[in-house]
């Protein structure tokens, strides 16, 4: 049976995965109105970007306690107090709106709040996808997780406007509603998703922390991918960011412009759906080192031609074999690693990989203000190059087999940690 009609009819995953997706939706639809209604309240394009900003911080700042909490807390508890947090958040916004009562302060509360209540769940849903799911079935998965990832990013921009065209606490309605079903849905799960192995002491958070820490170090590949991902998302956000600043500079209208994000987002749901092909085919190392390359070439186009069409053909070409690197290094991390470890690997490896998106627009701005549009494309794919070198030049990584050969080099005698 394929992996995709053995997940089908797993219930439990599906319950699982469904939930997530109109959660996700509504959290796109959110962070989409959530600068609109900040400038539209202070007429201040600052506290604009500062709300969106403000749910980033809070999600970020609650990865690591959010991980310990998955690996001693019963999972599906955890996600289910997200999401019913979640809803009752934006249901304060709702009715401050309908009141006409709504401020900024109340806003950047919900942001910032809101965003704890995503980083909680985060580390759960890894920790209960590795449960419910079996570890050949771990790249399928994942990929349905990206595809998930792609449509809500696709669809909530648009939603989001639309809602917000028809009142300001519109999107945030919509949002409520879609965390009250997601909390529906994940109550489906019949799987024990209580943590393996004993109970944490409440008292020795930071002890529980240090093992996953030191878990994640002691391991070869999983240090390495530690350490590359960070300077890999602020490389290539920068490098994106530098186009479309490039684009706005130059007057293309809005629309041009959306459509070669809508493009983007098209070419990401595709590359998710051909994502478990590709991860069966290619090996895993082989395929994360072409995804960490796939960059360079395509910075060539928006160095030589600033135009949308230069944008969306980059981007989508991109785009389209990320989620396969995504979904094959995200399961083989969750392959060789301990089930009483994930949601302490999962939360360190977010939280360090995301520490760097805030730093990409900063770089861009500045390269762009130095040395002009070209060369800071020029400059920023010579560094995702850079960083492409690091996964390599690495042979834990390049090592790494197809999926249906992963079983013998994740026996505790055989792991890349032990690994030449």
């Amino acid at each position: 049976m394929s992996s995709h009609r053995s997940l089908a009819r797993n219930r439990d995953f599906t319950a699982l995965w469904i939930g997530a997706t109109v959660s996700e939706l509504g959290t796109r639809v959110t962070t989409f109105a959530l600068p609109l209604v900040a400038y539209a309240l202070s007429g201040s394009a600052l506290w604009a970007a500062a709300a969106e900003a403000a749910y980033l911080v809070g999600m970020v700042a609650m990865l690591l306690p959010a991980g310990v909490l998955a690996d001693r807390r019963h999972r599906r508890r955890l996600m289910r107090l997200s999401f019913g947090a979640g809803a009752l958040l934006h249901a304060s916004l709702v009715g401050a709106g309908l009141a006409g009562r709504l401020t900024l302060a109340h806003l950047l509360a919900v942001a910032v709040a809101s965003g704890l209540v995503a980083g909680l769940f985060v580390p759960a849903e890894s920790s209960a996808i590795r449960t419910v799911v079996d570890r050949d079935e771990l790249p399928t998965a994942l990929s349905q997780q990206q595809a998930r990832q792609h449509v809500a990013s696709l669809l909530g921009g648009p939603l989001g406007g639309a809602l917000y065209g028809v009142a300001r606490w519109a999107p945030f309605a919509a949002d409520a509603v879609s965390h009250v079903l997601g909390w529906v849905l994940l109550g489906r799960i019949r799987t024990d998703l209580s943590p393996e192995g004993r109970p944490g002491d409440p008292g020795r958070p930071l002890r529980d922390l240090g093992e996953g820490l030191r878990f994640l170090w002691a391991h070869r590949f999983l240090r390495i991918v530690l350490c590359w991902s960070p300077a890999a998302n602020l490389a290539v956000n920068a490098l994106f960011f530098v186009a479309l600043l490039r684009l706005v500079e130059a007057g293309f209208p809005a629309w041009q412009i959306g459509l070669a994000e809508t493009a983007t987002g098209a070419f990401g749901v595709l590359g998710a759906l051909a994502a478990p092909l590709l991860i069966d085919r290619v090996a895993t190392g082989a395929l994360v080192v072409v995804v960490a390359w796939s960059f360079v070439p395509l910075a060539v186009p928006l160095a030589l031609w600033n135009h949308p069409w230069s944008l969306a053909l980059a981007a989508s070409v991109g785009m389209f074999l990320n989620p396969a690197g995504n979904a094959a290094l995200g399961s083989y991390r969750l392959a060789i690693t301990p089930p009483a470890l994930v949601g302490r690997m999962q939360a360190t490896m977010q939280t360090v990989s995301m520490a760097t998106i805030p730093v990409a627009p900063a770089l861009a701005g500045a390269l762009l203000t130095l040395v002009g549009g070209r060369d800071a494309v020029l400059a920023l794919a010579a560094l995702t190059g850079v960083v492409a070198l690091v996964p390599t030049l690495s042979r834990s990584v390049r090592a790494v087999p197809r999926p249906a050969e992963w079983t013998p080099l994740t026996t505790p005698d055989r792991s890349p940690a032990h690994a030449a």
